[in-house]
């Protein structure tokens, strides 16, 4: 153990360990640009959190079964999947702001194709605009993150992604707040028995609703090319890179590395889990009687939570060991989970909300984790940990189709004496238990 936090100490040089109080996480001559860059994570914050209440609209303005619907994860996290590791090689190649530049026009791209998509009002378009959406998050995300390290003394570089990701949140609660209000709140396929309409009728309201669906992404899409602008005039700062390094011998030394294999497994359950119980709260309280305007304050909440145990989590690891926090939490997320599949009534839904607090801690500890000594390698490695982000893409569709065995409804048949909408998260339960026997074995890594 003590070997593993001398490791711990020697590679990520913890602010805390290190007397750095007088070096500053940001100097004068960086400001800007890393309140430009800082800016990103709040913008795929909110991209990531407008997006998972579409699931809920999209099936009954389409009117699509529970798989179909859910493709709508499909698309947008298989874009991580698709663009996480080109976008390392591109990086590695060119440069960091050029790397900014590329994922900011891509992201905007992907927004403003809504446009066409609601013309045509076909439900493919839609998901390939997604798709492309989210070549361009895959591009910040895996820019972003070491760009913001490099942005001054490597003394400080814990405290100025901290600063940074805290944005990330910000922008969250901001794409629900979107949601709620402009999109969910104005649909008019949510106030009427959609299905007992005519033709005609019906065709008037999709019409309607796919346009109130579209004007939230333009909008995004405008904004997202002003960031493009601004930064491609604004001098950034460039770090010499050895850009002679062989991408695939790094990547065949990264998949030697049980610790960085079985943490890109973990993540990938992880973040599976994560949005099959953030985008699954709509259906989950709609079978409590709850419209989806409302659950979105739920929603809220369950954010809000996740923002909250960051924080605390933060405060103990000065006195916990990362990985047996990540066990004992992942053990905890279990058993809300469980909760949310037995208790019937509102209790599941306060233990569905519940169960972010635990997550809070998972993504950033696994990433820490399995980065843990890979020195050159671990840019690309970062790219594969991005790449795990596919599993929001993955896990959301199994559980429509678990939704789907009784019919489209999310009460139509009792599994275990459960509605299918609840025992749905079975798959969430078995992503956590694989997360804890990742923090459980990371507990003996030397």
């Amino acid at each position: 153990m003590d070997k593993y936090r001398e490791e711990y100490k020697r590679t990520f040089k913890d602010e805390q360990i290190l007397d750095c109080s007088k070096v500053p996480v940001v100097t004068k001559d960086k400001i800007i640009p890393f309140i430009l860059i800082t800016s990103l994570f709040a913008l795929w914050g909110f991209a990531n959190d407008i997006t998972n209440p579409m699931v809920s609209a999209f099936k009954k303005v389409m009117e699509l079964d529970n798989f179909k619907a859910s493709l709508v994860q499909l698309a947008f996290y298989g874009g991580y999947g698709t663009m996480a590791l080109p976008a390392a090689i591109f990086i590695k190649k060119y440069s960091y702001k050029k790397g900014i530049l590329t994922g900011l026009a891509l992201y905007a791209i992907g927004a403003l194709l809504f446009y066409p998509a609601a013309v045509y009002q076909e439900y493919f378009y839609f998901l390939l605009a997604l798709y492309i959406l989210t070549f361009g998050l895959a591009f910040l995300e895996t820019t972003a993150n070491p760009y913001i390290l490099a942005m001054g003394d490597e003394r400080t570089s814990t405290r100025r992604l901290n600063l940074a990701q805290a944005f990330n949140p910000i922008g969250a609660l901001a794409g629900l707040y979107v949601a709620q209000t402009f999109v969910l709140g104005a649909l008019q396929s949510d106030d009427v028995n959609f299905l007992a309409l005519s033709d005609e009728a019906k065709s008037l309201i999709k019409t309607s609703d796919l346009l109130v669906i579209r004007d939230p992404y333009v909008g995004l899409g405008v904004f997202v090319l002003l960031m493009l602008v601004i930064i491609a005039f604004v001098k950034m700062p460039e770090y010499n890179e050895n850009k002679k390094s062989n991408v695939w011998s790094g990547i065949k030394r990264l998949f030697k590395k049980e610790r960085f294999v079985g943490g890109v497994i973990a993540q990938t359950f992880y973040v599976g889990a994560q949005i099959m119980c953030w985008t699954y709260i709509y259906q989950y309280a709609e079978v409590l009687g709850i419209n989806n305007q409302t659950t979105v304050y739920y929603a809220m909440s369950a954010l809000g939570v996740f923002l909250g145990g960051r924080w605390i989590c933060t405060f103990l690891l000065k006195y916990i060991n990362s990985a047996k926090l990540l066990f004992f939490l992942s053990l905890g997320a279990m058993v809300f989970t469980l909760g949310a599949i037995f208790i019937k009534g509102m209790g599941g839904l306060y233990s569905l909300v519940a169960v972010s607090f635990c997550m809070s801690l998972m993504f950033p500890t696994i990433y820490g984790i399995a980065l843990m000594g890979l020195g050159d390698d671990a840019k690309y490695g970062s790219a594969f940990l991005v790449m795990a982000i596919v599993g929001g893409a993955i896990m959301p569709s199994l559980q429509g189709l678990i939704l789907d065995i009784g019919g489209p409804g999310y009460n139509d048949v009792a599994i275990l004496g459960v509605p299918e909408v609840n025992f749905s998260f079975i798959l969430p339960l078995i992503c956590y238990l694989i997360v804890a026997l990742y923090g459980y074995r990371a507990i003996n890594y030397k």
